[in-house]
């Protein structure tokens, strides 16, 4: 019986996807990508051709029962997202369901994403975490952070480089400026950078180094024993 294979695809350095990856998108039938115009770069560089559909969060709902019905023909799919786990902040969820409610096999490779080598690196307790993703733009987003504020887990937000300044500043607002942070930028990338401390301190680096990038907000639990602030910067980008 044909499945929906859920492929994880590098974050930056195309070195991070697995054998296993590279077998399935090499032997499905078809391929479903959040950006077809990205993922024809990875799939070149990797050397397959394959036929590639668009699939993505403004289609998504429109095109679930088109793609269940074709692998209930027999036709193997696997859907890959412009970078890491489809699914973790980007489209996924509406077909993985849409093909189990279908009795419909899903296999899940593991791989690639950004918020568990920023957990880990953090420096932060990470048996136990909870995942946020992007926090709402405006409606909702206060009261999220309000919701958060007694949270003894360590947090994880994702976070656009137009409003990390912004949003670090409202994190203190609600979490205490004092609160331990990492923030890390274009993980796995050339210019990959972990800057640690209180949210003061983020907030004042990212003021005089303007964010560029990808990034992940790695904030400490409510109740975390503070240590001396450790602001700095792994490697940085040449000005």
């Amino acid at each position: 019986m044909a499945k929906l294979y859920i492929v994880p695809t590098p974050i930056g350095n195309l070195e991070d996807i697995t054998m296993r990856a590279v077998r399935v998108l090499s032997q499905v039938d078809f391929i479903l990508a959040e950006d077809t115009r990205t993922s024809s770069v990875l799939l070149k560089h990797l050397n397959i051709d394959k036929p590639l559909r668009s699939h993505h969060k403004f289609n998504e709902h429109a095109t679930v029962s088109a793609v269940a019905e074709a692998i209930e023909a027999g036709r193997n799919v696997a859907l890959i997202s412009d970078a890491g786990t489809p699914g973790i902040s980007d489209p996924g969820f509406l077909l993985v369901r849409t093909c189990i409610e279908a009795g419909i096999e899903v296999e899940t490779l593991p791989g690639a994403t950004a918020c568990i080598p920023a957990l880990v690196q953090s420096g932060f307790p990470c048996d136990r975490f909870c995942f946020e993703g992007f926090l709402p733009q405006k409606k909702g987003r206060q009261k999220r952070l309000a919701e958060l504020s007694e949270e003894t887990r360590t947090i994880i937000f994702y976070e656009s480089p137009f409003r990390v300044v912004k949003c670090l500043e409202q994190l203190a607002e609600v979490f205490g400026a004092d609160r331990r942070v990492a923030v890390v930028r274009e993980i796995t990338k050339k210019f990959e950078q972990t800057v640690r401390g209180t949210l003061a301190e983020a907030i004042a680096y990212f003021k005089a180094h303007p964010p560029k990038g990808e990034f992940v907000i790695v904030l400490a639990g409510k109740g975390l024993k503070s240590r001396n602030s450790e602001v700095g910067e792994e490697e940085t980008e040449d000005e």
